[in-house]
Parts: structure tokens; sequence; C-alpha cells
């Protein structure tokens, strides 16, 4: 399970790295942990349904892209909730759903640091959206930043139309990113960035794959030592399937 857990990280880590420009030096990391988000709801200007609302709660990356969406309410007018679709096209993979609401109250929901293939996405700064309507229009949006990573954070934004009374606390699961970091550290890559070849050094190392940035599988090999040269340059991910587990590398070329 661990494997393809990892093996499907490649997507969203990549998002990420490229949004908040990585050198080909820094190290990736993959904090697990949980985000508890607590909110609670009012109605908008020109209510037209008045108790009644829908009412979506998503994270996207640092550059914008969807990464999951947390909770949507909503039945008939759920198409009223534009900025969400407009980013997640609909995708409720685990989130909490639920009929239109008929009042308005707290409303809570957890994010556990994965995107929606289920794999924790690369650490760094998110975005948590909550729009809400309850008009045949789009209604109010808030948005407020966080930081996944090995830190815990609790934050208590200020209430914004529609949204108050909010709290935003990430708690990491240390242990597990140790582990992780550990499981990395048995395998090097070198050299790294490189124009031509790498090496791939670790213990019972079965099977090596190469994927593009669109997570395009390239190239798959049981040589430790990988020819390159059929590839432009450009930044790569590459999966070490060994018998300890699945080890995903980021890899440069010049």
């Amino acid at each position: 399970m661990k494997k393809v857990f990892i093996m499907m990280s490649f997507l969203g880590l990549f998002a990420t790295m490229h949004a908040q420009n990585y050198s080909p030096n820094a190290t990736d990391a993959n904090t697990p942990g949980i985000l508890n988000v607590t909110v609670t709801t009012s109605a908008t200007t020109g209510a037209q349904y008045v108790p009644r609302n829908v009412l979506a709660i998503w994270v996207q990356n640092s550059s914008g892209a969807f990464v999951k969406t947390l909770l949507v309410y909503a039945q008939a007018r759920i198409s009223e909730l534009t900025n969400w679709n407009a980013s997640s096209g609909g995708n409720t993979v685990d989130a909490i759903t639920g009929a239109t609401q008929s009042s308005h109250a707290v409303r809570t929901c957890t994010w556990n640091g994965t995107n929606v293939s289920g794999v924790v996405v690369a650490d760094g700064t998110y975005t948590l959206k909550m729009e809400l309507t309850d008009k045949n229009a789009t209604g109010n949006l808030g948005t407020f930043t966080f930081v996944k990573g090995p830190a815990a954070q609790t934050q208590t934004p200020a209430a914004v139309p529609s949204f108050s009374a909010i709290t935003i606390k990430w708690t990491p699961s240390v242990n597990s990113a140790v582990e992780d970091v550990k499981m990395s550290n048995l395998y090097q890559v070198y050299p790294n960035p490189t124009s031509t070849s790498i090496f791939v050094n670790g213990p019972g190392i079965d099977e090596i794959e190469v994927f593009n940035i669109a997570g395009k599988s390239l190239l798959k090999t049981n040589l430790h030592n990988v020819n390159l040269n059929a590839l432009p340059k450009g930044v790569y991910m590459l999966k070490i399937n060994s018998e300890a587990g699945t080890v995903m590398k980021k890899l440069v070329k010049n």
C-alpha cells in the first residue's frame, strides 16, 4: 500500500515544486498531518433563500491549482458555487458532502495533507478557500493561507463576509515525516543535475522509472546506471522501487 501511496505523489509534488521555485538541490519534504478547519457561516447581502445556503471548502496550492475538496453542502444550486466549480471541476473525492443547509451554524472539516489521489503533497504554502451563497448568483468567498510542513500552526483569521470564528490548525505527524526522510536517504542519485546519465545507489533496487512533469513514464530499467541522452533538458521525477519500499527523487537534466 505504501508503494502505491508514494508512487502516485509525483504530480502533486511537481506542481508545488514549480509553484515555489525550488532549486535543483532543494530537499523536498512531504510531511503528513491533519488540518482542522472550523468556521461559523452567515447570510450574504441580497440573500434570496436565507437561511438556506450552499457551502464549499477546499484547498489549492500556491500556484492556484486545485488540491482537494474538504466539504460541500449543496444540491440543486451547487452550480452557484462558481469559484469552487472552476477550481475543482466538481471534484468531491473524500470530501464531506451533504444537502443544502437549512440554517447557519458552525461547520468543521479536516484535510489530511493529501491530494485527490490520496498522496501526501509537498510541504509549502497552501490556500484554504470557503465559498457560500444563498441566492441564484455567486456569493461570498473567503481566502486564507497556511503553511503545511513539520511545524505546527494555528490561525484565527479575522472575520470576512459570511465567515467568522475561523480556526485553521495544522498538526504535523513528525514521526512519519522523519521515517520518510530516512528512507529517502538510503538512496543516492548522482550526478544530479546531469547532462548525460545518472547512477542510482542503494539497497535492494528492483526497478528505476523516470517520469516527466506531466506524469508520463519515459523510461524504465533495472540497471543502476540510467542513460538519459534521449531526454531533453528539464526537471523529472525518478521513482526507485526497492525491497524496502518506493522512493521518489527529483532529477534535473541540464
